[in-house]
């Protein structure tokens, strides 16, 4: 990475966009509303059963300018969710400041592990465990999503909801490779603590991006 690259990404100017694309926001409070993804690479949070690890890698991917992203969003749609990747690792006031200058509501898509940036109406907390939450972050989220891939994460997910707001609204979701077994404990986790809500990935199931 050369030194002017460097420093276009970490103002924040310019920014290493896996893809970005128009489609139907498919998980959590917001499921079924159009929306603008800009899917940012880089990541080291490092799940394993992760489903974009494609993401990770920051160099094969080029670089666009925060303001010729918000304006190719824009056009498609004011709904805008900024992901990853681990979107946070980038400083996303630039892009945001031009985002909300078009209109835009902008949510973010986060594992929390990296400092808040930017301007954001709408925050994803998904923790991770090789990668905790910041403390500022719990206490802004509005959802909070954990990911259910083995049975240790419903205690994991009690002991992040006690880190979150009150008002932050609570999803447990299955990894998709195991939601035929998992979606059945999910139910029953959520009959016994009706605080929780579940969050499916129906944009898989409408063969969608």
């Amino acid at each position: 990475m050369t030194k002017e690259k460097d420093i276009f990404m970490k103002t924040g100017e310019k920014l290493p966009v896996m893809e970005h694309f128009y489609t139907i926001q498919g998980e959590g409070f917001h499921s079924g509303k159009a929306a603008y993804f800009i899917r940012i690479a880089g990541c080291d949070v490092g799940c394993h059963w992760c489903d974009v690890k494609e993401s990770w890698e920051i160099s094969q991917y080029p670089l666009i300018e925060a303001d010729t992203l918000a304006r190719q969003a824009a056009e498609f749609c004011k709904t805008v969710i900024i992901t990853g990747g681990e979107p946070l690792m980038w400083n996303l006031d630039i892009l945001t400041g031009y985002l909300k200058a078009l209109g835009c509501m902008i949510h973010v898509e986060t594992s929390g592990a990296y400092p808040l940036s930017g301007i954001i109406d709408w925050i994803t907390l998904s923790p991770k465990k090789t990668g905790l939450p910041r403390e500022e972050i719990y206490l802004k989220a509005h959802e909070l999503k954990v990911i259910i891939f083995n049975t240790h994460d419903f205690v994991f997910a009690h002991q992040q909801a006690e880190k979150v707001s009150e008002d932050c609204l609570l999803y447990v979701q299955s990894e998709w490779g195991k939601r035929e077994k998992n979606y059945p404990k999910i139910a029953q986790y959520i009959l016994e603590n009706p605080q929780w809500r579940a969050s499916i990935q129906t944009h898989k199931y409408l063969n969608i991006p």
